[in-house]
C-alpha cells in the first residue's frame, strides 16, 4: 500500500509543477507559494479533523515537535525556492534538478540516519544524476 501512496504522491507533485507553472505568470513567486502554503494549510488540518488526529496533540514530545518545525522550514525553503527556479525558466527544466531531493536523501540517510548504502541505491543515485544533467542540458 505504500507503493500506491507513493506513486500517487508523484501524480500529484507532477500537477503541482504544471498548475504551478501556470499559476504564477502574472504573480510574485512568494506571494504564490505563500497562497499554495495556505491550502496546504487548511486541507491539512481538515485532514486532522476527519481522521479523529486532534486526539494525539498532547502526547507530541518536543523532540518531535522540533524536527516536525525543522522539516517545514526546509519545506518552505524549497518551495520557495522551487516557485522562483518555474517563474524564471521551463518546467521541464526545473522539476528534473528538484528531483533531485531522492539523490540528497539518499545521501543524508547514510550519513544522517545511519542506513546502508546498498549497490542498489548508489548505482540508481548515479543513473537519477545523469538522467538530470541529460533532462536540463
Amino acid at each position: 500500500m505504500a507503493y500506491f501512496y507513493a506513486f500517487l504522491s508523484a501524480i500529484f507533485a507532477a500537477l503541482t509543477s504544471i498548475l504551478a507553472k501556470i499559476g504564477i505568470s502574472d504573480i510574485n513567486s512568494n506571494l504564490a507559494t505563500a497562497i499554495r502554503t495556505t491550502v496546504v494549510l487548511v486541507f491539512s488540518w481538515i485532514m486532522v479533523f476527519v481522521v479523529g488526529g486532534q486526539h494525539d496533540l498532547g502526547s507530541i514530545s518536543k523532540k518531535t515537535l522540533v524536527f516536525l518545525i525543522l522539516s517545514g522550514l526546509a519545506t518552505g525553503i524549497s518551495w520557495l525556492a522551487f516557485y522562483k527556479a518555474l517563474q524564471m525558466t521551463d518546467a521541464s527544466k526545473v522539476v528534473p534538478i528538484d528531483k533531485l531531493s531522492v539523490v540528497f536523501t539518499i545521501i543524508f540517510a547514510f550519513i544522517i540516519l545511519g542506513e546502508a548504502a546498498s549497490k542498489k541505491a548508489i548505482i540508481g543515485a548515479i543513473l537519477i544524476s545523469i538522467g538530470t544533467l541529460v533532462m536540463v542540458l
